[in-house]
Parts: C-alpha cells; structure tokens; sequence
C-alpha cells in the first residue's frame, strides 16, 4: 500500500502578518495531484488541521474543498485532531464523511478502533490517535497520574490489543500528534508542557509497522518506522532551514517501509540575516536574500532611525526586526527578554523565587510551581475545548 503522510496545515494561518490562505490552497492542489500522480492509495493527516480552535470560515472552506477533492479521486483519507484543532468541531459530520472515504478520528475513546483499508495483499489497520490532553483524558485511559507518556501509553495498549486480535500479517499504521524525544521543534508550535515532561520516547510506539507523526514542524525521521511530516509551509524564521515536504511512503506485504521526501511549493524562501544595518545594506553577499521573507538581527550599539524602512529598500519582505546590540553580558542595559531568552515559565519562577529569597525552590516547592502552571494550562485547553 503507498499513502501519502502530512500533518501540520494550521489553516488560516498567516505568517507575520502575511495572509498565507493562497499558499496554502496552492499547497491542496499540489497534495491532490500528488496523490493523482503517483498513484497514492491513502491520505493520512495527523493532526492541526486548524490553526486555532475556531477558525475563520475562509479556513473552513478550504478544508471543504480539500475534502471534496480527496473524495473525488476516491482515495481514503484518515484524518486526526490536534492541539490546535477543536476535537468536537473538527468531528462534526464524521460518520456521514466516512462513507465518503474521508475517515476523522477526532474522539480518545476510538484510540483501538482502526480505520481497515485493504490492498492485494490484506487489510492495512489505520489507528488514529488524537491529540491526547493529559488532564481530558486520564479518566478515559483509567490513569493515577496525567502524563503525556502514560495516556500516549494506555491509547498504544489500546492499538496493540486490536491488532492481537486480528488476523495474521494484518499491517498497521498509527497516526499521532504528539512531542516524541528526539524530534526537534521550533518557534512555531504550541507549548503541549501540561502535565510536567512534554515529550515521550518513541519506544511508546512499538509493535506497529508506520507511526505517522504530527504536531513538530520540521520533517523528521526518528527511526525508519517513526516519521515526522513536518509542517507544508513555514510558520516561523526558525523554519528557514527547513525543506517543507511530505512523506510518500510504502508498505509491503511483510509491513517493510521505504519512504520517500515530496517537496511542497513554498512561497518565499526565509532568510535570517544580522549585522549593524549599513553592514546588511552593503554586504553583497546577501543579494540572495533580496526577494525573501526575511528577519533581520540589528547588532548596532545604538538603535539607527528609521532601520525597517532602510532595510525595506533593499529587502523589501523583511517582515521582522529584531535589536540585539552587541555588549558585554553584564552591561546593566541588556535587556530583560534577552536574559529570559530561551528559558521556559518554570525556570523564570525559579529564577523569581531566588532573587526575592535569596535560594531557589527545593523539590516540594518546584512541584507546587509545575503543578500550578499545568492547572492553568490545562484550564486553558478545557476553556478552548468548550467555545
């Protein structure tokens, strides 16, 4: 069976500003004829759909037309929710689309139900795997504590018993979207840190032959089983290293993997340029850069006028400045992100304890400060979930 692996659309995004609807429906018509051309057998995508939990209708329609271009090639798509998507939303109308070959799995509880498409030489099982919010899910998985390991863990145990239970060389695929160790993220992805520890090992995953990752946005192979997509288009500078792509990937009869890169149409290249402002006008080095997306650094020691509309002449899609004037660590003007830079909402309370007491949290107290920002974040996903 050949399907093609994507994840990460965040429809009705917009990058800096930049509305993104148009690359992103140029990016539809390059999946479709993917899928036409290279003869693709299924669609899976895993999760974040959606940028946000409500999104513009411009958005909506674009998902429509996605869908009825999918259905119309007659090609099954299984789909999963993600952090950015609202499950109950994005499941609305699922039993009537699956009839249409457009299979959502939006819903913890079908974690062990597969979605079963058969090639020539049996039946192919689809897990999806939403998104699982640790502190919405621990009671559906029967869980003590609310980790992202341990419910990832329950919904996997899930997977493996139904496939035990199913006929011999029965392959399988589980889609996910989720923080797998030794992934590499970006600027560009929401914080899943509820519950303490973010990521889970990939080991989670054994015992199925594809895992169809979701949630980071730079493609990634973690093992030959365990892939990320990455996102089709950048959502942040940090992406500029990144070649946006899909996964083609095929599975034999014996559940072998080979796997091949798509490239996905960008728009823009990013480019990530610094330096004092007459420095970046004159190097001729960075004429490449002229017609990119591009965040420009300021190393001035001294903030120069007008440095956007300079930088605008001869970058004219410089879409971000940023000021990191070049002094010594310990000058007293450095500024207060620049020192934060990096550190996360625990390290800073960490940080804020010690300057007002004098030492840091010990154990109890760094554990009342994880749980109470899990309890707000997670408060936050529960408020998300209901608009």
């Amino acid at each position: 069976m050949r399907f093609l692996h994507t994840s990460d659309w965040h429809l009705g995004r917009s990058f800096h500003r930049v509305g993104m609807l148009g690359a992103q429906a140029e990016f539809i018509g390059h999946l479709v004829s993917t899928v036409r051309e290279r003869e693709v057998d299924a669609v899976v995508v895993s999760g974040d759909v959606y940028d946000r939990a409500v999104p513009p209708l411009s958005a909506v329609e674009l998902f429509d037309d996605a869908l009825h271009r999918l259905a119309d090639l007659g090609v099954p798509t299984v789909m999963i929710s993600g952090n950015h998507d609202s499950a109950r939303r994005l499941g609305v109308g699922a039993g009537l689309m699956g009839r249409a070959g457009i299979h959502l799995r939006t819903e913890p509880s079908a974690c062990g139900t597969p979605v079963l498409l058969p090639d020539a030489h049996g039946d192919v099982a689809f897990y999806g795997l939403p998104y699982l919010e640790p502190a919405l899910v621990r009671d559906e998985f029967g869980v003590e504590r609310a980790g992202h390991e341990t419910v990832l863990a329950a919904a996997m145990d899930r997977v493996r018993a139904d496939l035990a239970a199913r006929p011999a060389g029965t392959r399988s695929v589980v889609l996910a979207h989720a923080f797998v160790t030794g992934g590499e993220p970006s600027d560009s992805e929401r914080d899943i840190a509820v519950g303490g520890v973010a990521s889970v090992p990939a080991a989670v995953f054994d015992g199925v032959d594809y895992v169809a990752l979701g949630h980071l946005h730079g493609c990634q192979t973690l093992t030959d089983r365990v892939r990320y997509s990455g996102s089709p288009l950048p959502y942040s500078f940090s992406e500029a290293g990144h070649r946006k792509s899909m996964w083609l990937v095929d599975l034999t009869a014996d559940g072998s993997v080979t796997a091949e890169r798509v490239d996905c149409p960008v728009p823009r290249p990013l480019a990530r340029i610094r330096g004092a402002l007459e420095e970046l006008l004159a190097d001729p080095a960075l004429a490449p850069h002229e017609e990119a997306w591009v965040e420009a650094t300021l190393t001035d020691p001294v903030r120069p006028a007008d440095p956007m509309a300079r930088l605008a002449e001869r970058f004219p899609h410089t879409l971000a400045l940023v000021f990191d004037p070049d002094r010594p660590p310990d000058d007293p003007d450095v500024s207060y992100a620049r020192r934060l830079a990096g550190r996360d909402d625990q390290q800073i309370a960490e940080d804020f304890v010690a300057h007002v007491r004098g030492a840091g949290p010990d154990a109890r107290e760094r554990t009342v400060l994880r749980d109470a920002f899990g309890a707000v974040r997670a408060d936050e996903a529960v408020r998300e979930v209901a608009r």
